[in-house]
C-alpha cells in the first residue's frame, strides 16, 4: 500500500526542537519517574520501557535513565503527578490533543488555555475531538527490504506496512502488540528510524501556508510547556509548506 509518510513532518519538527534537548530531557525524566512508580521490570510495565525507548533515542545517558528510574521505583520524587488531557482546537478547525503530567492542574490548564487563545485556537472540553484519534504504534524505516520487513512485521502481528511516496515504509501496530513486532523486527536486524505508540487521527485536515505557520507557532508553545509530554493533531502540512515554515 502506498502513501505520504506520516512522520516526515514530525520529523522536521522533531529536529527543531533538538535545539531545546535540556527542556527535553527534563520532561522525559518526568515521565520516566511516574513510568517506574509501577515497577522496574520492563518486562511488566511497557509503559516504562517505552518512555526509556524514547529516551535512548534522543541520546539521553544510561546512568541518568536509571536514576530516573530509581527515583520513580523507590518513590523517592516527592511530588504526585497527575496524567491530564487537554483538547481544542486550532485554526481551520483543526483537531488538537495535549496529554500533560502535572502536580499542579490549576496552573497547567491555564497555560494550555492562554496558549490555544493566544495562537488563534479554543481549548474544549473533554471528549471534544479524542473521538477523532485512535491510539496505534508506528514503526517507521526511512528506507529497507519491504518485503523483508512486511514477512517479519505481519507473521508478528502488525495491522498493516505502508511503503510511503518518499521510499520510507510505515509498520502499523495496535498499542498491545506494539513491542512484539517492534522485537521481531530488531531480532530480524530491520533497525527502525523511529517508533511510538501515538493517538493517529482519522484524517487530516489540510492547511495553507498562512494558516500553517500560525497553526504550528500553538503546537510548538503548547509543546514547549513545562507540564507536556506529547501534542498530537490532525493537521496536514504538505512538504512543500513545511519547508517554507
Amino acid at each position: 500500500m502506498a502513501g505520504h509518510s506520516k512522520w516526515h513532518n514530525i520529523q522536521h519538527r522533531k529536529g527543531a526542537q533538538d535545539a531545546k534537548r535540556g527542556k527535553i530531557f527534563t520532561k522525559l525524566i518526568k515521565e520516566i519517574v511516574i513510568a517506574a512508580k509501577n515497577g522496574d521490570v520492563l518486562e511488566n510495565n511497557p509503559g516504562l520501557r517505552m518512555v526509556i525507548d524514547k529516551a535512548l533515542a534522543a541520546n539521553m545517558k544510561r546512568d541518568t535513565i536509571e536514576s530516573a528510574v530509581k527515583r520513580g521505583s523507590g518513590n523517592t520524587d516527592g511530588k504526585n503527578y497527575d496524567e491530564v488531557r487537554y483538547e481544542g482546537y486550532g485554526l481551520g478547525g483543526t483537531a488538537i490533543i495535549v496529554d500533560t503530567l502535572t502536580d499542579n492542574r490549576n496552573r497547567t490548564v491555564a497555560d494550555v488555555r492562554h496558549a490555544f487563545s493566544k495562537h488563534g485556537g479554543n481549548l474544549g472540553t473533554d471528549g471534544s475531538v479524542s473521538y477523532l484519534f485512535s491510539k496505534q504504534g508506528f514503526i517507521s524505516f526511512e528506507n529497507g527490504d519491504e518485503d523483508a520487513i512486511m514477512e517479519v512485521a505481519i507473521d508478528a502481528g502488525a495491522e498493516d506496512v505502508i511503503s510511503n511516496d518518499d521510499g520510507s515504509i510505515d509498520v502499523i501496530t495496535t498499542p498491545e502488540n506494539f513491542f512484539t513486532v517492534k522485537d521481531a523486527l530488531d531480532k530480524a536486524a530491520l533497525e527502525a528510524t523511529h517508533s511510538e505508540v501515538l493517538m493517529e487521527p482519522a484524517s487530516r485536515i489540510e492547511l495553507n501556508l498562512g494558516d500553517a505557520e500560525k497553526f504550528m507557532q500553538l503546537i510548538e508553545r503548547l509543546e514547549d510547556l513545562d507540564d507536556t509530554q506529547e501534542v498530537y493533531h490532525n493537521a496536514d502540512i504538505s512538504d512543500e509548506v513545511m519547508a517554507q515554515l
